[in-house]
């Protein structure tokens, strides 16, 4: 039965009037780019993720982050075109796409000076108001001349008449970082002509650019503008200019709303303070929204780790904002909205704030939920798993972690009988382990989530129980997933056991001991959370990495983070080593490291070694079980691939179906082994 939402939840419920825009709700996603385009367009992957939201219940959902106005500005990571008139259709397309779900679409537009690089598309040279260089995208830029700043006024309005005949219902300008802010903020802005200077020529390139949006769009069409009120830094934009700005563009009567934030993202320092990783406080810049509703009474939107109802909900009750945005949370969840509609608050996944869904936009990749793989794949993943049209089934799958638990969840939603074993007392598997790294905590919430899912759907958990193989084989079972995980690398170097795993330390099965060496062979987020938790304690850390950099695997948004703090706690970093051996020197050890450039040796005598090298599967009991089985434990890569359901019959004798997924094949992550179950169990 339906339920209502809960009273707390009652101000996110309100209707909004945007000028003529009758908004159903108060909760919005901002414009971002997933990376989800071709060839600079929106076609089916990209409309398919905004109506999945607009199916689930959000007022507004607003795409094209960073969507690029002229040849010039190339997309550098992955954003769309709208400098040409190819991209209406697809607006046109878009627009009915969302509409019929009653919410809302507008497009982000902007330029982005020199937040790009020249090597992308037509390779031409980026441009600012001087000749700066962004450290993000390490470009130096071409200081604009006259003729620059009119073809790209000029193309700001053509871009926004392109928004208004693809039947949107409006267009924001970006300014925060890109070009439009790089004018106006003296940190890069260094000209001596009207377009520099004082604040009131810093403003005179984005106030023409605004006149040109407004003279193509006419005064029906709505407008607005993504900005900064302070760059928290020194040398950039203060409070004060950013109010002062504020209040001079809303001054011009152009504007239909504001989207503010605060913090500036030329380097990766700033970037993860602009989107605040897991660990950080909630809403942190919503003072500056309220401050700027306070001032010019124009209709404020808002978004910074904004990431659960209650916050959202606090927001829009405290007169701070007009529409809150939820925008990460979304891709955790695109049915927010309809599950508190129906009373299902504890229904909604939660965002973690773990930022993969950026880390990777900043690689080159697409953005993904780090727990729902299903966001950025609606054309063969579903949000919502369908009941099976087949008799249930028997299904066994041994180990509680995100896949296991997964694997439980996705079948039993399936209609299937689920039987689900665990060695430990409690489900969560590697995450519980990496829940207890310092500001890390959060990733707890994804067991969290799961577990009360595999619960409420009926599944039988059985903890305490190292399943063998008469454990699986007495249920009968039509199919067995095994989803054990995987146990520390130990690493491959000479004495070996004469180290100590990072689950070590971070269980709490083993103290930091004098002088320690954490060697870290994979640069991801295990080996520098096990260096925090470390220099708390040990009397001298240094932590050695083959690679280039520490954390080289770790995205944009968290290694800032973890290099805060180990420079704080005074952490000796070694990039470029390998470690070869250990070897014992009275009650020390000494490790030998190698430069893999130099090709020279280095000793390093310690009280302790500390290793991290992934994981190695735990697949004893798939190969046991493995003669039995009726595919012979193969998974059919095409079909898995292709969205089919799994039909190998290697062995006509077998008595059921055996799978194995996640750290039980190879070492992976938390997305690899949700996204493993969901596809594969889909299909049972």
């Amino acid at each position: 039965m339906t339920g209502q939402p809960e009273v707390r939840y009652a101000p996110l419920f309100e209707p909004f009037r945007l000028k003529h825009l009758k908004l159903r709700n108060r909760v919005m996603s901002t414009s971002h780019s997933p990376a989800y385009a071709e060839d600079g367009l929106p076609r089916a992957r990209y409309q398919l993720y905004h109506e999945e939201k607009a199916k689930g219940g959000l007022a507004l959902t607003m795409f094209g982050g960073s969507s690029v106005v002229d040849l010039d500005s190339p997309p550098a990571f992955g954003q769309l075109d709208v400098s040409d008139d190819r991209v209406i259709p697809h607006f046109q397309d878009f627009a009915a796409r969302i509409h019929r779900h009653g919410a809302a679409l507008m497009c982000q537009i902007t330029h982005m000076g020199f937040r790009t690089h020249w090597s992308y598309d037509h390779w031409l040279p980026v441009i600012g108001p001087s000749a700066a260089r962004e450290p993000a995208h390490r470009a130096v830029a071409k200081a604009m001349e006259p003729e620059d700043i009119r073809r790209v006024v000029a193309a700001f309005g053509a871009a926004a008449r392109r928004c208004k005949e693809g039947g949107l219902d409006g267009v924001e300008l970006l300014a925060t970082g890109h070009l439009i802010d790089q004018f106006w903020t003296p940190a890069v802005n260094w000209r001596s002509d009207p377009y520099g200077g004082g604040l009131e020529n810093r403003m005179r390139f984005g106030l023409e650019a605004l006149e040109a949006v407004r003279r193509a769009v006419g005064d029906d069409f709505i407008v607005g503008i993504r900005l900064v009120v302070d760059e928290l830094i020194k040398g950039g934009l203060s409070q004060e200019d950013g109010m002062a700005i504020v209040d001079r563009y809303a001054a011009t009567g152009m504007l239909d709303f504001l989207n503010v934030n605060a913090g500036q993202i030329r380097d990766h320092a700033g970037l993860a303070k602009f989107i605040p990783p897991m660990g950080s406080p909630l809403s942190p810049y919503l003072n500056y929204a309220s401050a700027v509703k306070a001032m010019t009474g124009l209709p404020v939107f808002h978004a910074t780790n904004i990431k659960d109802p209650d916050s959202a909900a606090q927001a829009i009750q405290g007169g701070h904002v007009d529409m809150v945005a939820m925008t990460r949370a979304h891709l955790a969840d695109p049915h927010i909205m309809r599950k508190l509609a129906e009373g299902r608050a504890e229904d909604i996944r939660p965002c973690v704030g773990a930022t993969y869904c950026l880390d990777r936009i900043y690689v080159g990749g697409e953005a993904l939920c780090l727990h729902n793989p299903a966001t950025g794949r609606e054309a063969a993943m579903p949000h919502v798993v369908p009941r099976a049209d087949r008799p249930g089934r028997k299904v066994v799958v041994v180990g509680a972690g995100p896949a296991g638990l997964e694997a439980a969840r996705v079948s039993a939603l399936r209609g299937h009988d689920v039987v689900l074993f665990e060695a430990a007392d409690r489900t969560g598997g590697q995450v519980n382990i990496a829940a207890r790294a310092t500001w890390r905590g959060d990733l707890g919430d994804v067991v969290g989530w799961l577990d009360g899912q595999v619960r409420k759907l009926g599944v039988d958990v059985r903890l305490n129980v190292l399943a063998e193989a008469e454990h699986v084989l007495a249920g009968a079972p039509d199919v067995v997933v095994i989803a054990t995980g995987g146990a520390p690398n130990p690493g491959r170097f000479a004495r070996a056991d004469l180290a100590v795993s990072s689950w070590d330390v971070l269980s709490g099965a083993v103290r930091p001991a004098g002088r320690v060496l954490l060697y870290d062979e994979t640069g991801q987020h295990q080996g520098v959370s096990c260096a925090e938790v470390l220099a708390a304690t040990a009397a001298e850390l240094e932590i050695a990495t083959p690679d280039r950099t520490i954390a080289e695997e770790t995205g944009a948004t968290n290694f800032p983070v973890h290099l805060r703090a180990l420079y704080r706690a005074g952490v000796a970093m070694s990039p470029d080593r390998r470690l070869v051996g250990i070897e014992r020197a009275g009650n020390r050890l000494v490790a030998t490291l190698v430069n893999v450039y130099a090709e020279t040796e280095e000793r390093r005598e310690v009280d302790q070694v500390v290793v991290e090298a992934g994981t190695l599967p735990l697949d004893d009991l798939y190969f046991a079980l493995k003669p039995l089985s009726l595919n012979r434990g193969e998974t059919d890569l095409a079909a898995l691939v292709a969205g089919r359901p799994q039909a190998k019959t290697a062995n006509p004798d077998g008595r059921f179906e055996l799978f194995r997924v996640g750290d039980a094949v190879a070492s992976r992550n938390i997305h690899a082994a949700i996204f493993d179950s969901l596809r594969l169990c889909k299909g049972f």
